[in-house]
């Protein structure tokens, strides 16, 4: 997995970066099938914005936007966001998993195939 940070206005120390690179790290926690991860962060006059987007497997992509005091505390903010974006993401895959038709008979678990009789007295008919 990729992990690119970017700085738009303002610039980073290597403390910041390296607590923003172990905050994107963590997501992998929440859904291991991410491709890429991206921070931006600008500094805009007293503040910092932080833009984080992820992107997973199958086109999926997610997207959370902070505004912070510090770039440590926007990251915070847009982590938690991203976190519930992929564990909303990660039970809807789940949930849909059970849906599976069994057999390859078009039929779900619930339904029952039609019995010989009926199937044989549409031929009989013709």
């Amino acid at each position: 997995m990729q992990i690119e940070i970017s700085t738009r206005h303002g610039g980073l120390d290597a403390a910041q970066q390296r607590y923003l690179h172990d905050k994107a790290e963590k997501l992998l926690k929440y859904f291991g099938r991410l491709m890429a991860i991206e921070v931006a962060v600008d500094q805009i006059k007293h503040a910092w914005e932080v833009e984080i987007l992820v992107s997973a497997e199958h086109k999926h992509d997610f997207v959370a936007r902070e505004v912070g005091s510090t770039p440590e505390a926007g990251m915070d903010a847009c982590v938690h966001k991203i976190e519930q974006q992929l564990r909303r993401y990660k039970e809807r895959v789940q949930r849909h998993k059970g849906d599976v038709t069994h057999g390859g008979s078009g039929l779900l678990a619930s339904e029952e195939p039609p019995s010989p009789e009926v199937m044989g007295s549409d031929r009989d008919e013709v």
